[in-house]
Protein backbone atom coordinates (compact mmCIF):
# COMPACT_ATOMS: atom_id res chain seq x y z
CA UNK A 1 0.00 0.00 0.00
CA UNK A 2 2.75 2.38 1.09
CA UNK A 3 4.45 1.82 -2.53
CA UNK A 4 1.65 2.47 -4.31
CA UNK A 5 1.08 5.71 -2.35
CA UNK A 6 4.35 6.90 -3.29
CA UNK A 7 4.35 6.03 -7.09
CA UNK A 8 0.83 7.71 -7.09
CA UNK A 9 2.96 11.19 -5.04
CA UNK A 10 5.18 10.76 -7.97
CA UNK A 11 3.24 10.74 -10.64
CA UNK A 12 1.31 13.65 -9.01
CA UNK A 13 4.53 15.54 -8.64
CA UNK A 14 5.62 14.86 -12.71
CA UNK A 15 2.08 16.31 -13.84
CA UNK A 16 2.29 19.08 -11.83
CA UNK A 17 5.57 20.17 -13.23
CA UNK A 18 6.20 22.51 -16.03
CA UNK A 19 8.14 25.46 -17.95
CA UNK A 20 6.89 28.27 -15.61
CA UNK A 21 6.51 29.25 -12.33
CA UNK A 22 2.82 29.32 -12.92
CA UNK A 23 2.55 25.79 -13.79
CA UNK A 24 4.96 24.52 -11.33
CA UNK A 25 3.63 22.32 -7.64
CA UNK A 26 2.17 25.22 -5.64
CA UNK A 27 3.42 23.58 -2.41
CA UNK A 28 6.72 23.79 -3.31
CA UNK A 29 7.02 26.80 -6.19
CA UNK A 30 9.47 29.58 -5.71
CA UNK A 31 8.68 33.18 -5.13
CA UNK A 32 11.96 34.92 -6.34
CA UNK A 33 10.56 37.75 -5.31
CA UNK A 34 11.31 36.97 -1.60
CA UNK A 35 14.78 35.29 -1.89
CA UNK A 36 17.58 37.39 -0.35
CA UNK A 37 20.39 35.14 -1.08
CA UNK A 38 19.63 32.70 -3.99
CA UNK A 39 22.90 30.28 -3.32
CA UNK A 40 21.42 29.70 0.34
CA UNK A 41 18.13 29.35 -0.63
CA UNK A 42 16.50 26.52 1.72
CA UNK A 43 13.97 24.10 -0.31
CA UNK A 44 10.52 24.27 0.57
CA UNK A 45 8.67 22.57 3.56
CA UNK A 46 6.76 20.16 1.36
CA UNK A 47 9.95 19.06 0.16
CA UNK A 48 11.41 18.48 3.32
CA UNK A 49 8.35 16.64 4.11
CA UNK A 50 8.52 14.44 1.07
CA UNK A 51 12.00 13.47 1.64
CA UNK A 52 11.07 12.66 4.94
CA UNK A 53 8.77 9.99 3.67
CA UNK A 54 10.97 8.57 1.08
CA UNK A 55 13.45 7.98 4.18
CA UNK A 56 15.63 10.45 2.71
CA UNK A 57 18.20 12.70 4.71
CA UNK A 58 17.90 16.71 3.76
CA UNK A 59 22.04 16.11 2.83
CA UNK A 60 21.78 12.59 0.86
CA UNK A 61 23.31 11.95 -2.02
CA UNK A 62 21.62 12.86 -5.35
CA UNK A 63 21.34 11.31 -9.04
CA UNK A 64 19.86 13.91 -11.94
CA UNK A 65 18.59 12.10 -15.34
CA UNK A 66 17.45 13.86 -18.21
CA UNK A 67 15.28 12.22 -20.58
CA UNK A 68 15.54 14.56 -24.29
CA UNK A 69 12.73 13.42 -26.29
CA UNK A 70 10.15 13.89 -23.42
CA UNK A 71 11.83 17.21 -22.29
CA UNK A 72 12.47 16.14 -18.34
CA UNK A 73 15.17 16.18 -15.70
CA UNK A 74 14.76 14.12 -13.10
CA UNK A 75 16.07 14.40 -9.28
CA UNK A 76 16.87 11.05 -7.21
CA UNK A 77 17.71 10.77 -4.16
CA UNK A 78 19.35 8.15 -1.84
CA UNK A 79 17.28 6.60 0.78
CA UNK A 80 18.79 5.23 4.66
CA UNK A 81 18.95 1.85 2.25
CA UNK A 82 21.33 3.67 -0.05
CA UNK A 83 19.34 2.82 -3.00
CA UNK A 84 17.61 6.39 -4.92
CA UNK A 85 14.14 6.98 -5.78
CA UNK A 86 12.71 9.97 -7.59
CA UNK A 87 12.17 12.80 -5.29
CA UNK A 88 11.10 15.71 -8.08
CA UNK A 89 10.23 15.77 -11.94
CA UNK A 90 11.20 18.90 -13.71
CA UNK A 91 10.27 19.68 -17.22
CA UNK A 92 13.09 21.28 -18.96
CA UNK A 93 12.40 24.75 -20.51
CA UNK A 94 14.72 24.59 -23.50
CA UNK A 95 17.24 22.09 -25.14
CA UNK A 96 18.64 22.84 -28.45
CA UNK A 97 19.03 20.54 -31.46
CA UNK A 98 18.26 16.86 -31.83
CA UNK A 99 18.73 14.04 -30.27
CA UNK A 100 21.79 12.32 -30.33
CA UNK A 101 25.15 13.30 -28.46
CA UNK A 102 27.24 16.80 -28.86
CA UNK A 103 30.15 15.96 -31.09
CA UNK A 104 31.90 19.83 -31.70
CA UNK A 105 31.53 23.51 -30.75
CA UNK A 106 29.31 24.57 -32.48
CA UNK A 107 26.45 22.01 -33.29
CA UNK A 108 23.58 23.09 -31.37
CA UNK A 109 23.91 19.52 -29.53
CA UNK A 110 23.03 18.66 -26.21
CA UNK A 111 25.28 16.41 -23.97
CA UNK A 112 24.33 12.63 -23.94
CA UNK A 113 26.30 10.31 -21.67
CA UNK A 114 27.40 10.10 -18.20
CA UNK A 115 29.12 13.09 -16.29
CA UNK A 116 30.11 13.43 -13.16
CA UNK A 117 29.05 17.18 -11.12
CA UNK A 118 31.78 18.15 -8.83
CA UNK A 119 31.59 20.87 -6.12
CA UNK A 120 33.93 23.13 -8.23
CA UNK A 121 31.29 22.78 -11.09
CA UNK A 122 28.65 24.95 -9.55
CA UNK A 123 28.50 28.22 -10.57
CA UNK A 124 26.62 30.95 -8.49
CA UNK A 125 27.64 34.07 -10.24
CA UNK A 126 26.39 32.66 -13.97
CA UNK A 127 24.83 35.36 -16.26
CA UNK A 128 21.56 32.75 -16.69
CA UNK A 129 20.71 32.91 -12.85
CA UNK A 130 22.15 29.99 -11.46
CA UNK A 131 23.91 27.20 -13.30
CA UNK A 132 26.39 23.94 -13.35
CA UNK A 133 28.70 22.62 -15.73
CA UNK A 134 27.85 19.38 -16.91
CA UNK A 135 32.03 18.71 -17.37
CA UNK A 136 31.80 18.12 -20.73
CA UNK A 137 34.23 17.00 -22.74
CA UNK A 138 34.43 14.16 -20.19
CA UNK A 139 36.61 11.24 -20.45
CA UNK A 140 34.69 9.41 -22.80
CA UNK A 141 34.06 12.52 -25.16
CA UNK A 142 37.75 13.38 -25.07
CA UNK A 143 38.32 10.12 -26.23
CA UNK A 144 36.41 10.33 -29.44
CA UNK A 145 37.57 13.66 -30.32
CA UNK A 146 34.74 15.41 -29.05
CA UNK A 147 35.06 19.46 -28.85
CA UNK A 148 32.67 21.87 -26.95
CA UNK A 149 32.77 24.12 -24.11
CA UNK A 150 30.22 25.36 -21.36
CA UNK A 151 27.71 22.94 -21.68
CA UNK A 152 25.70 23.95 -18.41
CA UNK A 153 21.96 23.13 -16.48
CA UNK A 154 21.35 26.57 -15.98
CA UNK A 155 18.37 29.12 -15.48
CA UNK A 156 16.87 31.77 -17.70
CA UNK A 157 14.97 29.17 -20.38
CA UNK A 158 17.22 29.71 -23.13
CA UNK A 159 19.40 27.12 -24.81
CA UNK A 160 22.43 26.48 -27.32
CA UNK A 161 23.65 23.41 -26.08
CA UNK A 162 22.26 23.41 -22.64
CA UNK A 163 20.25 22.06 -20.37
CA UNK A 164 18.22 25.27 -19.65
CA UNK A 165 15.30 25.25 -16.93
CA UNK A 166 13.50 28.78 -15.28
CA UNK A 167 14.95 30.33 -12.43
CA UNK A 168 12.48 29.27 -10.12
CA UNK A 169 13.31 25.44 -11.07
CA UNK A 170 17.00 26.37 -11.20
CA UNK A 171 17.22 27.60 -7.59
CA UNK A 172 15.70 24.56 -6.06
CA UNK A 173 17.54 22.00 -7.65
CA UNK A 174 21.16 23.68 -7.17
CA UNK A 175 19.98 23.73 -3.49
CA UNK A 176 19.31 20.15 -3.93
CA UNK A 177 22.71 19.87 -4.99
CA UNK A 178 24.66 22.02 -2.72
CA UNK A 179 23.38 20.16 0.40
CA UNK A 180 24.45 17.06 -1.16
CA UNK A 181 27.66 18.48 -1.25
CA UNK A 182 27.43 19.44 2.48
CA UNK A 183 26.87 15.69 2.77
CA UNK A 184 30.25 14.45 1.89
CA UNK A 185 29.14 13.88 -1.98
CA UNK A 186 32.07 14.18 -3.75
CA UNK A 187 29.92 14.21 -6.91
CA UNK A 188 26.81 13.92 -8.36
CA UNK A 189 26.72 11.85 -11.44
CA UNK A 190 24.18 13.11 -14.29
CA UNK A 191 22.83 10.58 -16.64
CA UNK A 192 21.70 12.17 -19.70
CA UNK A 193 19.48 10.14 -22.34
CA UNK A 194 17.84 10.90 -25.50
CA UNK A 195 14.90 8.90 -24.37
CA UNK A 196 13.59 6.49 -21.88
CA UNK A 197 15.72 3.40 -23.10
CA UNK A 198 12.36 0.89 -23.28
CA UNK A 199 12.06 -2.28 -26.15
CA UNK A 200 9.52 -0.03 -27.39
CA UNK A 201 11.83 3.10 -28.06
CA UNK A 202 14.62 1.50 -28.91
CA UNK A 203 12.60 -0.25 -31.64
CA UNK A 204 10.77 3.39 -32.73
CA UNK A 205 14.30 4.78 -33.00
CA UNK A 206 15.86 1.48 -34.35
CA UNK A 207 16.75 3.74 -38.04
CA UNK A 208 18.24 6.36 -36.42
CA UNK A 209 22.46 6.61 -36.94
CA UNK A 210 23.23 6.88 -33.01
CA UNK A 211 21.45 4.03 -32.60
CA UNK A 212 24.97 1.93 -31.53
CA UNK A 213 25.59 4.86 -29.64
CA UNK A 214 22.46 4.45 -27.28
CA UNK A 215 22.90 0.83 -27.49
CA UNK A 216 25.80 1.59 -25.58
CA UNK A 217 24.11 4.07 -23.14
CA UNK A 218 21.20 1.25 -22.64
CA UNK A 219 23.64 -1.03 -20.53
CA UNK A 220 24.28 1.89 -18.38
CA UNK A 221 20.57 2.72 -17.96
CA UNK A 222 19.57 -0.74 -17.75
CA UNK A 223 21.74 -1.44 -14.65
CA UNK A 224 20.55 1.44 -12.93
CA UNK A 225 16.82 0.43 -13.62
CA UNK A 226 17.87 -2.96 -11.65
CA UNK A 227 20.05 -1.51 -8.78
CA UNK A 228 18.66 2.13 -8.23
CA UNK A 229 22.67 3.10 -7.75
CA UNK A 230 24.43 5.36 -10.05
CA UNK A 231 27.08 2.72 -12.06
CA UNK A 232 30.39 2.95 -11.54
CA UNK A 233 31.79 4.43 -14.72
CA UNK A 234 34.53 3.84 -16.89
CA UNK A 235 35.69 3.96 -20.68
CA UNK A 236 38.59 1.98 -22.44
CA UNK A 237 38.82 1.65 -26.14
CA UNK A 238 36.87 4.65 -26.60
CA UNK A 239 33.93 2.64 -25.08
CA UNK A 240 31.55 3.42 -22.03
CA UNK A 241 32.21 0.21 -19.88
CA UNK A 242 29.85 -0.19 -16.27
CA UNK A 243 30.24 -1.49 -12.97
CA UNK A 244 33.11 -3.96 -14.04
CA UNK A 245 35.87 -5.50 -11.67
CA UNK A 246 39.45 -5.19 -13.96
CA UNK A 247 42.66 -6.46 -13.33
CA UNK A 248 44.42 -3.26 -14.52
CA UNK A 249 43.38 0.37 -15.45
CA UNK A 250 41.40 1.82 -17.27
CA UNK A 251 43.28 3.42 -20.60
CA UNK A 252 40.29 5.60 -22.30
CA UNK A 253 42.14 5.15 -25.93
CA UNK A 254 43.71 2.00 -24.93
CA UNK A 255 43.02 -1.88 -24.79
CA UNK A 256 40.65 -2.40 -22.00
CA UNK A 257 41.46 -4.74 -19.40
CA UNK A 258 40.29 -8.41 -18.38
CA UNK A 259 36.47 -7.38 -16.75
CA UNK A 260 34.10 -9.31 -15.03
CA UNK A 261 30.53 -8.67 -14.48
CA UNK A 262 29.63 -9.04 -10.15
CA UNK A 263 28.09 -12.58 -10.12
CA UNK A 264 24.96 -10.95 -8.47
CA UNK A 265 24.40 -8.22 -11.22
CA UNK A 266 25.05 -10.61 -14.01
CA UNK A 267 22.42 -12.56 -12.73
CA UNK A 268 19.68 -9.68 -12.64
CA UNK A 269 21.01 -8.45 -15.90
CA UNK A 270 20.09 -11.82 -17.82
CA UNK A 271 16.86 -11.77 -16.47
CA UNK A 272 16.18 -8.30 -17.05
CA UNK A 273 17.48 -8.95 -20.46
CA UNK A 274 15.27 -12.02 -21.26
CA UNK A 275 11.91 -9.91 -20.32
CA UNK A 276 13.39 -6.68 -22.52
CA UNK A 277 14.10 -8.90 -25.54
CA UNK A 278 10.22 -10.34 -25.63
CA UNK A 279 9.05 -7.10 -25.07
CA UNK A 280 11.60 -5.35 -28.57
CA UNK A 281 10.58 -8.30 -30.63
CA UNK A 282 6.58 -7.26 -29.81
CA UNK A 283 7.71 -3.41 -30.53
CA UNK A 284 8.71 -4.62 -33.71
CA UNK A 285 5.80 -5.99 -34.96
CA UNK A 286 4.11 -2.84 -33.58
CA UNK A 287 5.92 -0.81 -35.98
CA UNK A 288 6.66 -3.03 -38.91
CA UNK A 289 7.06 -0.77 -42.25
CA UNK A 290 6.92 2.10 -40.15
CA UNK A 291 9.55 4.51 -38.89
CA UNK A 292 9.93 7.80 -36.14
CA UNK A 293 10.25 11.26 -37.85
CA UNK A 294 13.12 12.96 -35.44
CA UNK A 295 11.78 16.61 -35.16
CA UNK A 296 13.88 19.64 -36.06
CA UNK A 297 14.67 22.57 -33.34
CA UNK A 298 12.13 24.81 -35.29
CA UNK A 299 9.45 22.46 -35.44
CA UNK A 300 9.85 21.66 -31.41
CA UNK A 301 9.73 25.52 -30.74
CA UNK A 302 6.69 25.68 -33.56
CA UNK A 303 4.51 23.63 -30.85
CA UNK A 304 5.24 25.88 -27.65
CA UNK A 305 5.32 29.38 -29.70
CA UNK A 306 1.89 30.62 -27.28
CA UNK A 307 4.40 30.19 -24.40
CA UNK A 308 6.71 33.13 -25.56
CA UNK A 309 3.89 35.37 -25.81
CA UNK A 310 4.30 38.95 -23.56
CA UNK A 311 8.35 37.77 -22.08
CA UNK A 312 11.33 38.47 -22.50
CA UNK A 313 13.26 37.74 -25.97
CA UNK A 314 15.35 35.65 -24.26
CA UNK A 315 12.93 33.14 -22.89
CA UNK A 316 12.33 30.74 -25.82
CA UNK A 317 11.29 27.61 -24.35
CA UNK A 318 11.40 24.37 -26.91
CA UNK A 319 8.88 21.67 -26.76
CA UNK A 320 9.72 18.41 -26.49
CA UNK A 321 10.45 16.04 -29.57
CA UNK A 322 7.90 13.02 -28.42
CA UNK A 323 4.90 15.61 -29.20
CA UNK A 324 6.52 17.29 -32.71
CA UNK A 325 7.89 14.14 -34.08
CA UNK A 326 5.99 11.04 -35.91
CA UNK A 327 5.52 7.76 -36.76
CA UNK A 328 5.58 7.52 -40.66
CA UNK A 329 5.72 4.70 -43.49
CA UNK A 330 9.03 4.43 -44.04
CA UNK A 331 8.83 5.33 -48.03
CA UNK A 332 6.77 8.77 -47.03
CA UNK A 333 9.57 9.40 -44.66
CA UNK A 334 12.08 8.77 -47.10
CA UNK A 335 10.48 11.64 -49.75
CA UNK A 336 10.11 13.93 -46.52
CA UNK A 337 13.86 13.66 -45.92
CA UNK A 338 14.74 13.75 -49.89
CA UNK A 339 12.83 17.12 -50.48
CA UNK A 340 14.13 18.83 -47.18
CA UNK A 341 17.64 18.04 -48.51
CA UNK A 342 16.81 19.55 -51.78
CA UNK A 343 14.91 22.81 -50.21
CA UNK A 344 18.48 22.53 -47.96
CA UNK A 345 20.42 22.82 -50.98
CA UNK A 346 18.55 24.97 -52.91
CA UNK A 347 18.74 27.30 -50.48
CA UNK A 348 22.57 26.86 -50.04
CA UNK A 349 22.93 27.41 -53.29
CA UNK A 350 20.65 30.87 -53.29
CA UNK A 351 23.21 31.99 -50.50
CA UNK A 352 26.18 31.22 -52.25
CA UNK A 353 25.04 33.20 -55.59
CA UNK A 354 23.72 36.16 -53.25
CA UNK A 355 27.33 36.23 -52.06
CA UNK A 356 28.90 36.20 -55.03
CA UNK A 357 26.52 38.99 -56.13
CA UNK A 358 27.56 40.98 -53.52
CA UNK A 359 31.37 40.48 -53.78
CA UNK A 360 30.55 41.18 -57.82
CA UNK A 361 29.01 44.41 -56.76
CA UNK A 362 31.28 45.43 -53.74
CA UNK A 363 28.78 45.45 -51.19
CA UNK A 364 26.19 46.92 -53.40
CA UNK A 365 28.31 49.45 -55.36
CA UNK A 366 28.28 48.30 -59.07
CA UNK A 367 31.46 47.18 -60.21
CA UNK A 368 32.03 46.29 -63.91
CA UNK A 369 33.68 42.86 -64.39
CA UNK A 370 35.47 42.25 -67.44
CA UNK A 371 34.16 39.69 -69.69
CA UNK A 372 36.49 36.54 -70.20
CA UNK A 373 36.17 36.45 -73.64
CA UNK A 374 34.98 40.48 -74.83
CA UNK A 375 33.17 41.13 -78.19
CA UNK A 376 33.69 43.22 -80.31
CA UNK A 377 31.43 46.20 -81.11
CA UNK A 378 31.15 47.38 -84.21
CA UNK A 379 28.40 49.82 -84.15
CA UNK A 380 30.00 51.49 -81.25
CA UNK A 381 33.04 51.60 -82.74
CA UNK A 382 31.45 52.93 -86.40
CA UNK A 383 29.91 55.95 -83.72
CA UNK A 384 33.73 56.92 -83.17
CA UNK A 385 35.15 56.21 -86.07
CA UNK A 386 33.12 57.73 -88.51
CA UNK A 387 31.75 61.33 -88.41
CA UNK A 388 27.67 61.34 -88.47
CA UNK A 389 26.19 61.98 -91.95
CA UNK A 390 24.27 65.52 -92.56
CA UNK A 391 20.74 65.35 -93.94
CA UNK A 392 19.80 66.53 -96.55
CA UNK A 393 17.17 68.94 -95.39
CA UNK A 394 20.12 70.62 -93.04
CA UNK A 395 21.32 72.10 -95.86
CA UNK A 396 18.65 74.72 -96.34
CA UNK A 397 19.17 76.12 -92.27
CA UNK A 398 20.42 79.10 -91.82
CA UNK A 399 22.29 78.14 -88.59
CA UNK A 400 24.61 75.83 -91.36
CA UNK A 401 28.20 77.49 -92.14
CA UNK A 402 27.61 79.81 -95.56
CA UNK A 403 30.64 78.09 -96.77
CA UNK A 404 30.22 77.38 -100.48
CA UNK A 405 29.72 73.39 -101.00
CA UNK A 406 29.13 71.19 -103.19
CA UNK A 407 25.54 70.53 -104.12
CA UNK A 408 24.32 67.80 -102.00
CA UNK A 409 22.83 65.83 -105.18
CA UNK A 410 26.09 64.75 -106.11
CA UNK A 411 28.20 63.81 -102.91
CA UNK A 412 27.94 60.29 -102.01
CA UNK A 413 28.20 58.48 -99.31
CA UNK A 414 31.30 57.37 -99.98
CA UNK A 415 32.94 60.72 -100.45
CA UNK A 416 31.21 61.66 -96.27
CA UNK A 417 32.86 58.14 -95.66
CA UNK A 418 36.06 59.52 -97.08
CA UNK A 419 36.28 62.68 -94.43
CA UNK A 420 39.11 62.49 -91.88
CA UNK A 421 37.89 61.49 -88.13
CA UNK A 422 39.81 64.85 -86.55
CA UNK A 423 37.52 67.09 -89.56
CA UNK A 424 34.39 66.78 -86.69
CA UNK A 425 36.36 68.45 -83.33
CA UNK A 426 37.11 71.46 -85.39
CA UNK A 427 33.76 71.84 -86.81
CA UNK A 428 32.05 71.67 -83.40
CA UNK A 429 34.67 74.54 -81.75
CA UNK A 430 34.01 76.72 -85.04
CA UNK A 431 29.64 76.40 -84.66
CA UNK A 432 30.04 76.76 -80.60
CA UNK A 433 32.39 79.65 -81.04
CA UNK A 434 29.77 81.58 -83.95
CA UNK A 435 27.05 81.12 -80.81
CA UNK A 436 29.16 82.81 -78.52
CA UNK A 437 31.10 85.00 -80.69
CA UNK A 438 30.33 88.20 -78.81
CA UNK A 439 31.84 86.92 -75.11
CA UNK A 440 34.69 85.49 -76.90
CA UNK A 441 38.49 86.11 -75.40
CA UNK A 442 41.54 86.78 -76.85
CA UNK A 443 42.45 82.93 -76.16
CA UNK A 444 39.71 81.78 -77.56
CA UNK A 445 39.80 83.47 -80.91
CA UNK A 446 44.06 82.39 -81.34
CA UNK A 447 42.37 78.72 -80.96
CA UNK A 448 39.76 79.20 -83.47
CA UNK A 449 42.22 80.48 -86.03
CA UNK A 450 44.67 78.07 -85.49
CA UNK A 451 42.71 75.04 -85.48
CA UNK A 452 43.21 72.68 -88.51
CA UNK A 453 40.32 72.52 -90.90
CA UNK A 454 39.16 69.75 -92.26
CA UNK A 455 40.18 69.04 -96.13
CA UNK A 456 36.65 68.44 -97.69
CA UNK A 457 35.22 71.31 -96.12
CA UNK A 458 36.66 75.10 -96.09
CA UNK A 459 35.61 76.97 -93.26
CA UNK A 460 35.43 80.53 -92.50
CA UNK A 461 37.19 82.15 -89.39
CA UNK A 462 34.05 83.46 -87.86
CA UNK A 463 35.91 86.30 -85.55
CA UNK A 464 37.44 88.01 -89.18
CA UNK A 465 34.50 90.12 -90.54
CA UNK A 466 34.56 89.47 -94.58
CA UNK A 467 32.10 90.91 -96.93
CA UNK A 468 29.49 88.87 -97.63
CA UNK A 469 29.44 86.05 -100.78
CA UNK A 470 27.07 85.25 -103.09
CA UNK A 471 24.73 83.20 -101.93
CA UNK A 472 23.70 79.93 -103.78
CA UNK A 473 20.15 79.93 -105.29
CA UNK A 474 18.54 77.19 -103.17
CA UNK A 475 19.24 79.33 -99.91
CA UNK A 476 16.35 81.39 -100.75
CA UNK A 477 14.13 79.50 -99.15
CA UNK A 478 15.99 80.15 -95.77
CA UNK A 479 14.48 83.51 -95.94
Amino acid sequence: MRFRNLVASAAIVAALAGCTNETLDTTTSVDLKSVKNKTEYQVSGPMVKKMTELGMQKQAPISLRIFKEEGTLEVWKANTANRFQLLKTYKICAWSGKLGPKVKEGDRQAPEGFYPLFPHQMNPNSNYYLAINTGYPNTYDKANGRQGTHLMIHGACSSSGCYSMTDEQMIEIFALARDSFKGGQESVQLQAFPFRMTAENMARHRNNPNIDFWKMLKVGYDQFEITKRPPEVNVCEKKYVFNQQASGPFNPSGQCPAMSTPPALQVAMAGFEKTYQTDYDKAMKKYDGMVWYEPSEAERKAIVAKQRVGRELAYAPTGNSFDAGKLMKASDLEKKLADQKEAEETKQAVEIQKKELEKATDGGKHVPVPAANPVPQPVMQAAVEQPAKKSFWSLFSKSEPEAEAPAPAVQTPEQQAAVAPQAQEPAKTTKQARTTAPAATEQQTAAVATAPAPEAVAETPVLTEEPPKKRPFWKIWGN
